[in-house]
């Protein structure tokens, strides 16, 4: 008999991609979320207010694991509203902790970021740092089993609003132009999301992975001007690169490692999906899109 699982944020962005996976491999899903997304199918929705604490519970009651991806994904957004932030990223993870720890579940996986352990996530950076406190209290007083993942610099091809490669392409695609706030200078591990989903997956199968933090990332270490170069060269040299140095504070240059809470384990996928292929996917979804 198939494990059930719940994915609350299963419409989004990550979510979503993790939802096609489990279903993959014949999990009995449901993908809770505040509003539905196409990318998932319509019978497995369950609309969720993660503040809802009724209603979370009565959802995490009929499965066996949970995977929370719900709450503010963006850093910039939790900068300007750190109340939401902290009531979404914080709270609704501790009313889904609760749920989890009320039925009884098998694992409780957590979204967190690589922000988690930075000084520049500012309050996206401390709200997943707060909740990665809870989730390992909650194992400590009442036996509740947990994996952490710290996600990095995850793409792909689907038009999701904190799909930070995808809607750069968008824009290039669009305009013949890459703005960008910082100097250029900025290093990223990126991961295609379905190597993420897959890892995300993997480790609900792996009993060594029980109660352990994780790191998500991938081969395709670059500067962020390597990658705008290289978007420009895959669009025929057209685009124009305009670097304005003037607003990338709050984001980390080289590492996030500014403190270690949890040593973590570092995951990378194998066989991966590579940059430039990556890239051509989203290019080729955002023609679809225009012309569809």
């Amino acid at each position: 008999m198939s494990k059930k699982v719940i994915v609350f944020g299963g419409a989004g962005f990550i979510g979503s991609y993790v939802v096609e996976e489990l279903l993959r491999r014949k999990y009995e899903v449901i993908a809770a979320d505040i509003k539905y997304s196409k990318y998932i199918p319509k019978e497995i929705f369950e609309k969720c207010d993660i503040l809802d604490t009724e209603r979370v519970n009565e959802l995490v009651s009929k499965v066996d694991i949970v995977y929370n991806f719900a709450g503010y994904a963006n850093l910039d957004d939790a900068i300007t509203d750190p109340v939401t932030t902290v009531k979404l990223n914080v709270l609704g993870n501790l009313n889904i902790l609760e749920a989890a720890r009320q039925n009884e579940i098998e694992r409780f996986i957590y979204a967190s970021s690589a922000y988690a352990m930075s000084d520049k996530g500012s309050f996206y950076g401390i709200s997943k740092l707060t909740s990665e406190k809870l989730v390992e209290e909650y194992c400590k007083k009442f036996g509740l089993k947990f994996t952490i993942i710290r996600y990095g610099s995850v793409y792909g091809d689907r038009d999701f609003y904190n799909n930070y490669i995808y809607n750069l392409l968008k824009k290039a695609y669009e305009t013949e132009k890459i703005e960008h706030s910082g100097d250029g200078e900025e290093i990223r591990d990126y991961i295609h999301v379905e190597d993420v989903a897959k890892l995300s997956v993997d480790i609900i199968e792996d009993e060594k992975l029980i109660n352990e933090h994780l790191i998500f990332t991938g081969y395709e270490r670059m500067k962020r001007k390597e990658l705008f170069e290289m978007i420009k060269e895959m669009m025929g040299g057209n685009i124009k690169i305009i670097l304005k140095k003037d607003g990338y504070h709050n984001h980390y240059k080289y590492t996030p490692y500014s403190f270690t809470p949890k040593r973590s384990k570092k995951l990378i996928a194998n066989p991966h999906i590579d940059m430039g292929q990556g890239l051509l996917d989203c290019l080729n979804d955002i023609e679809r899109n225009k012309n569809g």
